[in-house]
This record gives structure tokens, sequence and C-alpha cells, in this order.
């Protein structure tokens, strides 16, 4: 069994996409796509970044990817996928879908969460709402997000009421950006036509 690590990073791409209409951790993205670009912010932080999601679907982005030991069960299932498999004190956990989501900021994540005495700290977006897909968990909260599924409960809020938690508001505040429609997506490629994400080329519609 190896040692454990301080920090590991795991995205989040197993999500149904009903409201785009189209795998969203597929859709190009900075000459890549989208999953890819969020990982590598992911593994520049946190030293690695797997997959969490079907294989047979994103295996081909040369990345390691584990399946969801509860397929259906949404964020808090994968979140619960992400500690059971993580060797990490602090496992920084990333949904595919925070496009504007930087390396900076989620190493200050860490940081934060590296001095913390809780179980997961999780950022607040501009107008003071926790962002739960964008946080760095300790293994402690492993039992309670368990318990939650079996429960039935499925929201990370709720899980959030039963855990020490540590709430952070960042400086930036433009990273808190979900594509979750179509529009979302044209919106987001329209404001960004001429401020490609990390110099890394203009998005793409494919």
């Amino acid at each position: 069994m190896s040692s454990e690590t301080p920090f590991a990073g795991y995205v989040l791409v197993g999500g149904q996409s009903a409201r785009m209409g189209r795998d969203k951790a597929l859709l190009g993205y900075a000459d890549t796509v989208l999953a890819e670009h969020v990982a590598q912010q992911v593994e520049a932080a946190a030293g690695s970044a797997v997959l969490v999601g079907p294989p047979e679907r994103y295996r081909k982005l040369g990345r390691e990817v584990i399946p969801d030991l509860r397929p259906g069960n949404g964020p808090l299932g994968g979140v619960e996928t992400a500690l059971d498999a993580t060797r990490a004190r602090w496992t920084l956990v990333v949904a595919c879908d925070l496009p504007r989501v930087r390396t900076r900021l989620l190493s200050e994540l860490l940081r934060i969460a590296g001095a913390a005495d809780t179980d997961c700290v999780v950022p607040l977006s501009p107008d003071g709402l926790p962002e739960p897909l964008c946080a760095a968990w300790r293994r402690t909260a492993l039992p309670e997000v368990r318990a939650a599924l079996e429960e039935g409960r499925g929201k990370l809020q709720a899980v959030f009421d039963r855990l020490r938690v540590e709430y952070w508001k960042p400086a930036e505040n433009h990273w808190f950006e979900n594509l979750n429609t179509p529009g979302d997506w044209r919106n987001h490629l329209t404001a960004l036509t001429d401020d490609p994400p990390g110099g890394q080329g203009k998005p793409t519609h494919e």
C-alpha cells in the first residue's frame, strides 16, 4: 500500500448532461475538451487528476478513470468514489463543468485545507453561496458521505450540515460559472472569444 500523500485531485465527469443535451465533459475547449482542461488545472494544484465516471467513455482522454461506486447517484456519489479511492490526506474534487476554475485558486484552496482542522473546505461564490463541486475533502468525511447516500440524502449541503466545514470566499470571483445548458455554453464562448482560457487557444464548438 502506498503511503499517504498530502493532496490528490479528482474530476467528476459521470453526469448525465441532460440539460446540455450532449456530454459536456467532451465539449471541445482550449485545444482539448472541457474535462481535460479542468483536469489540467486540478493536476497542477493537487499533483494528480483522476477522472470519476464511465471508463469506457473517458479512457480515450489518456487519464486514469475510475467508475462511480454508485452510478446514478449524482455528484455526491462521485465524491464518495473519490474519497474511497484516495490515499491523500486532502482530496480536491472538482466538477468538469467549471471552465473558469484555475490552478491558482485551487492551490489556495488546498493551502487553506492543509492548515484547517475540518472535514471539508468549500469556496463561496460572489453572492455567498457554497460551490460544493469545487471543494477539498478530508478522508474523515467519507463515513458521513456514505451514510447520506445509503439513507437517500443525496444533497451535498445536507452532508455539509453534518460535517466540520470551513467556508472560504476567494478574492477572485469570476471563476464561479457552471455550464449546464446550451445557452450557458454559448454565452461562455462568446465571453471568451477575445480572452481564451490560460492562453491555450480559443474554445471551440466541437
